[in-house]
């Protein structure tokens, strides 16, 4: 087995959550995007096709690359559309964490009970976010709770005031409330582990618009993820098939074990290229190693859902 540092992180909502904009806030935060676009304006980074940007939403599922602390994040964005929910749903095989925007003025909506419903059959970890807080009449608290009743009492509100936040997240397991009654806090591994293992579900709040709670939000993920462990023989998981400007055909996959090299030979099909996408750009490589997403040029057998080497 070898670690990686390479995370991806996809970004789910119901329609109208803001989950484009706090994409485009993160990106911008982190120095990937120079200037925020906004889904109104129909320059958003991420909502790349015609269509996306005359309707204002997300349509097919895009990515983007950024650094967080010691870790390389790939960023998936899911469309927000009911509509669209099998483009979401496909990329979920492939998620180490998931962003769950929650519309601060909405609440939890019938289709965000879906979309937990779906992160818990994949089981995948959660942080949640609630958006839109500076709107009149939206209540943190009354959201938050609205959340722990209707999808999971072991969501956690990171609130920075709150001295207890430690000992919540201690009552969802046993070691740990055992590290807490010693030492009286918990360590980042023991939170990390707890994130992993689904026992909790850090909840962050704030605007994604005004840029509000980014920082605190960006800065709690990255002291609650951790590395992943990869096989040492080839693997990978195509999650999307879909074709370039140029008409080639591409196979979005995440390498699970080892690497995946340029010519390649993968069942009757030999690899032609390897391209890591951030919007609509993208970088070509000679290797993927695992734990990355990558589009792959000349795999015309290659389907939707299929499991590549071991």
């Amino acid at each position: 087995m070898s670690n990686s540092n390479k995370v991806t992180i996809g970004i789910l909502a119901h329609v109208d959550a803001g989950k484009t904009t706090l994409s485009e806030g993160i990106l911008y935060q982190q120095g990937s995007i120079r200037s925020m676009g906004r889904v109104d304006h129909g320059d958003a980074f991420l909502d790349t096709y015609e269509l996306e940007r005359a309707r204002g939403i997300t349509i097919f599922s895009k990515q983007a690359v950024f650094s967080l602390g010691d870790f390389a994040v790939t960023l998936l964005d899911t469309p927000g559309h009911m509509d669209f929910s099998a483009e979401m749903e496909r990329t979920l095989q492939v998620l180490d964490y998931a962003i769950l925007v929650i519309n601060g003025a909405d609440g939890v909506t019938g289709y965000v009970k879906t979309l937990w419903s779906l992160l818990e059959r994949y089981q995948v970890p959660v942080f949640l976010f609630i958006n839109k807080l500076d709107q009149v009449g939206v209540e943190l608290y009354v959201v938050y709770d609205s959340l722990r009743q209707n999808l999971n009492e072991q969501i956690v509100l990171q609130d920075p005031d709150d001295g207890e936040f430690h000992e919540k997240m201690a009552l969802t397991d046993e070691h740990a409330l055992d590290e807490l009654l010693e030492t009286g806090m918990l360590s980042k591994n023991t939170i990390s582990r707890l994130v992993e293992e689904r026992k909790v579900f850090p909840c962050f709040g704030g605007s994604a618009l005004k840029m509000e709670g980014i920082d605190a939000f960006l800065d709690g993920i990255a002291s609650m993820i951790e590395t992943r462990s990869y096989p040492e023989e080839f693997g990978a998981r195509v999650f999307k098939i879909t074709r370039d400007d140029n008409g080639q055909r591409l196979t979005h996959m995440k390498i699970t074990g080892g690497a995946l090299a340029v010519k390649s030979v993968v069942g009757e099909d030999k690899v032609n290229q390897i391209r890591i996408y951030n919007g609509t750009k993208f970088s070509a490589t000679d290797r993927a190693e695992a734990g990355i997403i990558c589009a792959v040029t000349g795999l015309d057998q290659s389907f939707i859902g299929q499991g590549l080497g071991f």
